[in-house]
């Protein structure tokens, strides 16, 4: 039985966490849109002639999500900020491989002033080097990290920020305004 007050995508993500195969399906069409502007974000900087394309990346992110047996799926928020960590996961790995084929050329550019709220003159960084650097940033402050996970890869707002992780909007400003600076010192060096 349905309970009519949970929003359709937070309600077919209880049912693939309860083992409904169909649930899947069903909520493709309902997160495709959103997933794909999120891949769109991701792929807007990459070089010309990139063959990790939107599409591309929405069905792998799909599938490795869907696919997973241990998720709890808190919501739709917390699907989104996943997805977008999937899909960073996959742009890194297809990075690696592209460095590792040209030793080093063709890495994704973006910049921190992509992010929701911009940081004045930000320079262009490495994908892979933020990479590192936030894994770096998530041994000192998981939190910390999650937030610029959330605010700049998933593009959510403070507000939803602070409802994926439990936190007041706050802590999420405190934890973004302190992150973009650590960050911004790392990739300066």
């Amino acid at each position: 039985m349905e309970d009519v007050g949970r929003a359709p995508v937070t309600r077919l993500l209880g049912q693939i966490e309860d083992g409904y195969p169909s649930a899947a399906e069903r909520l493709l069409p309902l997160v495709y849109e959103e997933m794909r502007s999120l891949a769109d974000r991701f792929l807007r900087g990459e070089r010309p002639g990139h063959t990790l394309q939107p599409t591309a990346l929405v069905h792998e992110a799909y599938l490795r999500m869907v696919g997973q047996t241990r998720a709890e799926w808190k919501g739709r928020g917390h699907f989104y900020a996943v997805a977008a960590r999937v899909m960073r996961r996959i742009l890194i790995n297809h990075a690696e491989a592209h460095r590792a084929v040209k030793r080093g050329g063709g890495c994704r550019r973006v910049t921190l002033s992509e992010a929701p709220t911009p940081v004045p003159d930000a320079p262009e960084v490495d994908l892979l080097a933020l990479d590192e650097a936030l894994s770096r940033l998530e041994a000192l402050d998981e939190r910390q990290c999650r937030v610029v996970e959330l605010r700049f890869f998933s593009g959510l707002s403070v507000q939803e920020t602070a409802g994926v992780l439990g936190v007041s909007d706050r802590t999420v400003e405190l934890d973004w305004k302190m992150a973009r600076a650590w960050l911004m010192t790392q990739l300066a060096g």
